[in-house]
């Protein structure tokens, strides 16, 4: 294939396919900056100059979990050391802390405890409602909508349902990692299947429920994956409308079992994940916003993802346990000083927006 053909073809207003979508996932030496180039043009096309963030914050609940995913260094097992599972007092606290911070967006960083039932998870969101109303509660994955539905013997509907009433705002895109089966058969066995995932999805979307759409690269995947699954999500997205952005998620591989039992290699390349967010800027165009995850990828590294198609920092965190226990020590509080201090350099504006990509207007 020739790549200035297809990068022609696509500012032009082409969809790309999924072979020609592999083939720039596979570009490697100094075509690659002209990837690069036309993400980044297609991007300032669709989307403006603007970088967007959300002030939120993340919400650690518990680390013990069901699934043991060999991708994670997080997860814990009931009575290991360092196993934590949070209170409602605490969870209180927390949220407490951050309507301090006039925060837009709660957002659970949880294990699938296998005690929890909905009501747990009803308990936890009706506990942070009730301190902080103003505020998107951005929780609970397809994986524990299925969890849930399966003990309490009520059909995902009636679960979501029930979760929105309880309080929940929009629905964590997660636990996708990559949605081809035989890759989740070898990282995430015990995880909800990739075809059940998108049932999930479809499903909230349809209920006026919106969602992230994520991918998590950089493990035992190919690059065939990686653009099957982008071209599952692009499906998603032509049927239902409901992604507010693709968060691309890279393996931080130091910590997790995977790793640690050689059968995963040590995360993507530089290279692999500034194509991996242009190419997806190309290969969905369907999709407004896609977010540049500075708590993996570090900031340096951040910076130029804003020029290779990506146009959205996530948000402040505050904290990011998951990421930090996988190996990456920077995932934690990024100041929108520092956010701005970045966006400057490159000649770009910074501007808040809220979970569903509505800008957010302060007066102090």
């Amino acid at each position: 294939m020739d790549t200035d053909v297809i990068l022609h073809d696509v500012l032009a207003g082409r969809r790309l396919t999924e072979a020609e979508g592999l083939h720039l996932l596979s570009i490697r030496g100094r075509e690659i900056f002209k990837v690069l180039a036309a993400a980044d043009e297609l991007r300032e096309e669709r989307v403006g100059e603007a970088v967007t963030y959300v002030r939120n914050q993340n919400l650690h609940v518990t680390n013990i979990c069901k699934n043991l995913c060999g991708f994670c260094g997080f997860g814990r097992r009931s009575g290991d050391e360092g196993a934590y599972l949070n209170s409602i007092d605490v969870i209180t606290e927390n949220a407490l802390l951050a309507k301090e911070r006039g925060v837009t967006e709660v957002c659970f960083l949880s294990g699938v405890h296998p005690a929890f039932t909905l009501q747990s998870y009803m308990d936890m969101i009706g506990a942070v409602h009730a301190v902080i109303l103003e505020a998107d509660i951005h929780a609970c994955s397809p994986e524990e909508v299925s969890f849930v539905a399966k003990k309490s013997g009520l059909s995902t509907a009636e679960v979501l349902d029930q979760l929105r009433a309880a309080g929940l705002g929009t629905l964590q895109g997660t636990a996708a990692e990559i949605l081809v089966q035989e890759v989740r058969d070898v990282i995430c066995p015990r995880k909800v299947p990739g075809a059940e995932w998108i049932r999930i999805i479809k499903e909230a979307h349809g209920m006026g429920i919106r969602s992230t759409a994520t991918i998590m690269y950089g493990s035992c995947e190919s690059a065939r994956d990686r653009i099957r699954h982008l071209g599952m999500l692009r499906e998603i997205q032509d049927e239902t409308g409901g992604f507010t952005e693709l968060v691309p998620m890279t393996y931080i591989h130091q910590n997790t079992p995977l790793f640690m039992a050689g059968k995963a290699p040590s995360g993507a390349t530089g290279s692999e994940d500034l194509l991996l967010l242009a190419v997806s800027r190309l290969f969905l165009d369907n999709f407004d916003h896609i977010q540049v995850s500075w708590g993996k990828l570090g900031l340096k590294m951040t910076q130029i993802g804003l020029l290779s198609g990506g146009d959205d920092l996530g948000g402040t965190m505050y904290v990011d346990d998951v990421t930090v226990d996988a190996g990456a020590k920077e995932a934690a509080y990024l100041d929108p000083t520092e956010m701005g201090r970045i966006c400057k350099d490159l000649g770009r504006p910074l501007i808040e927006r809220n979970t569903v990509y509505q800008p957010v207007h302060r007066t102090s």
